[in-house]
């Protein structure tokens, strides 16, 4: 059974999952991939203890102040989109790390010359947990905004609210 609760940001209303346990979603309204990992079919809103503590996270975050725990966390994924999200998770409050340095990073794990940008790019863009997994903090190999869910707006907002300094 998934279940989910309702959050409203200073950016927009954001919906989160869980399995009872652990944040399985967290996504803006609107967003690419919106609520994908939900079975439509079986789930119901309701106040989890996951969820209180996702919404002390967010209140937190959106108060300007870097949170210093996470939830517990369920992702579900290919073992490279896993891989990739714990990557997203060393990336430090307002700093910023390319697509290139995740691939470099996975490269270098695997023990290989080199691996895609485009295919972490991929996995970064399928986070199903937004802001606690920081895929906005991953920037083009310029430190252009490209490619977040939420919309570059939204990106750009983060970025800026957490004084992100780009490599």
């Amino acid at each position: 059974m998934d279940y989910t609760f309702q959050y409203i940001s200073p950016i927009g209303k954001m919906l989160m999952a869980g399995d009872g346990e652990a944040l399985t979603g967290l996504w803006f309204e609107g967003q690419k991939y919106y609520a994908d990992t939900l079975d439509a079919a079986h789930h119901m809103e309701a106040p989890l203890p996951v969820f209180a503590q996702t919404s002390l996270w967010l209140d937190q975050y959106f108060a300007g102040t870097e949170p210093e725990f996470t939830p517990p966390l369920h992702l579900t994924g290919t073992p490279f989109r896993r891989e990739v999200w714990e990557i997203l998770l060393t990336i430090p409050y307002g700093e910023t790390m390319t697509y290139g340095d995740i691939a470099k990073i996975l490269a270098g794990r695997r023990g290989t010359s080199g691996m895609s940008a485009q295919a972490a790019g991929g996995a970064v863009g399928h986070n199903p947990v937004s802001l606690i997994v920081p895929c906005h903090r991953v920037t083009g190999a310029d430190g252009s905004l490209t490619g977040y869910a939420g919309g570059l707006d939204k990106k750009r907002w983060l970025l800026e609210h957490e004084g992100a300094k780009n490599k």
